[in-house]
């Protein structure tokens, strides 16, 4: 049984470790890559409210196509699959849409992008099928009460 706390829970979970994540590989890896082939179509600051938004609605996505599944299933390999998944996908669509139209976008910076994007969001999805199966209601009883796993 999936309730609204438990939605909640793993969403914010799912959230925290995509941000968590994406911070490091952007702070240390990505951005001097970014830099180095397109730098000239970079903004000197970021778009607070499109990164915002991009993470909000990105992480909503993790937790209905990864996260949700594997409780119903409560299979934690299934969040971790289907949040690759997810992230090869989403990844996928921003770097080969990119690779087709940007000049200075290499096959290299593709790839690897995408495969960040894959692995931080099986990392997220696994994330935040573990704690919200830790504070989900038992499946069994119907119960609305929390039962801490």
């Amino acid at each position: 049984m999936h309730t609204v706390k438990t939605a909640l829970i793993g969403y914010a979970a799912t959230l925290c470790a995509f941000v968590v994540l994406d911070a490091i590989w952007l702070q240390f890896v990505a951005i001097e890559m970014f830099r180095q082939n397109v730098g000239a179509i970079l903004r000197d600051q970021p778009d607070v409210g499109a990164a915002v938004a991009f993470y909000a609605i990105y992480a909503a996505g993790l937790y209905g196509l990864a996260v949700r599944p594997a409780l119903a299933v409560q299979q934690r390999q299934a969040a971790f699959a289907n949040g690759a998944l997810v992230g090869l996908t989403a990844y996928a669509t921003f770097d080969l849409t990119n690779l087709a139209i940007i000049a200075g976008w290499t096959p290299k910076l593709a790839v690897l992008d995408m495969g960040w994007g894959t692995v931080a969001s099986a990392i997220a999805a696994l994330a935040g099928y573990a704690v919200a199966s830790h504070w989900s209601p038992p499946a069994d009883t119907g119960s609305s009460g929390w039962q801490h796993k």
